[in-house]
């Protein structure tokens, strides 16, 4: 069952005249995060918006979180097939001309959406945007940043370059062409994503911090990291990176090497390596 609904029209002309954007939320189980995440949507200031959140049944108090906000939002609370599966549902209910999932733990910076839409507006050109992220802890704080590279499909697909996902926009028609998200992937569905959109249509980088990154212990990027890094690697080998190549066996060292090494030094290298969960890791092996 949807509940609420977002159609609103636009309170203006000038209004009329933005693109609608569509934000989907997959969330389980994310009471501890999830209505700063719907707050840091709602608070965007931008009229042209359509928001859903695509709950897998959670049993926390999010449901009693979503139906505080009333038309504001639409939102389903019912079992699916995992964080692809919620993004892809909620998707095919999107009204919007520009596209984008935030996770029910990230957060927008203000302005991001007008920001998007003003570029998208004038690069008729580009199919999808991104910029950089705020990396913040379990409390909000900020820790880092995580800035996004320029586009280059080659790097994403030999070297696993990460295009920050929280900061990632695309339009309705790029999408189209490339299809949904991949519900066999657990960790690396979006990467898969950048990838065939990037075959598609090059990237756009925005030099500007569009949302924050929020690392926890329990977020799948540092509870599950060899898996993560696993999936990634095999993401890589089905876009084209082979194991006879130096790329490969490059990654694995990496992988392998950094956890082979002392504590400090692995603090180092992690600081050096700038990474979301490198930075974080860092921090946290120092508490």
């Amino acid at each position: 069952m949807i509940h609420s609904s977002s159609t609103r029209a636009p309170s203006s002309t000038d209004d009329a005249r933005l693109p609608r954007v569509s934000v989907v939320t997959p969330s389980l189980n994310q009471a501890a995060f999830i209505e700063a995440t719907i707050r840091s949507v709602l608070d965007q200031d931008y009229p042209a918006l359509d928001y859903i959140v695509i709950d897998g049944g959670s049993t926390d108090g999010t449901v009693e979180i979503l139906q505080r906000y009333g038309s504001r939002l639409r939102w389903v609370s019912e079992p699916d097939r995992g964080q692809a599966d919620a993004i892809n549902k909620g998707l095919r209910m999107a009204e919007g001309e520009i596209l984008a999932y935030l996770n029910s733990d990230d957060l927008y910076l203000p302005g991001t959406l007008t920001q998007v839409a003003g570029y998208l507006a004038g690069h008729p050109e580009a199919g999808w945007v991104y910029g950089d992220c705020r990396l913040i802890d379990e409390a909000g704080n900020a820790i880092g940043r995580l800035r996004a590279p320029a586009f280059d499909l080659n790097r994403m697909i030999l070297q696993g370059e990460y295009i920050p996902q929280p900061a990632a926009f695309w339009r309705r028609s790029a999408a189209a062409a490339v299809g949904e998200f991949d519900v066999t992937l657990r960790y690396s569905m979006d990467y898969d994503f950048f990838i065939r959109l990037g075959q598609r249509a090059p990237g756009r980088r925005l030099d500007a911090e569009l949302a924050c990154f929020r690392l926890q212990p329990a977020s799948k990027t540092i509870s599950s990291e060899d898996k993560h890094w696993r999936e990634t690697l095999m993401v890589s080998e089905r876009h084209g990176l082979r194991p006879w190549t130096m790329w490969y066996w490059l990654r694995r060292i990496r992988h392998r090497g950094l956890r082979a090494l002392p504590g400090s030094w692995q603090r180092f290298v992690r600081r050096q390596l700038g990474r979301g969960q490198d930075q974080y890791q860092a921090e946290h092996d120092n508490r």
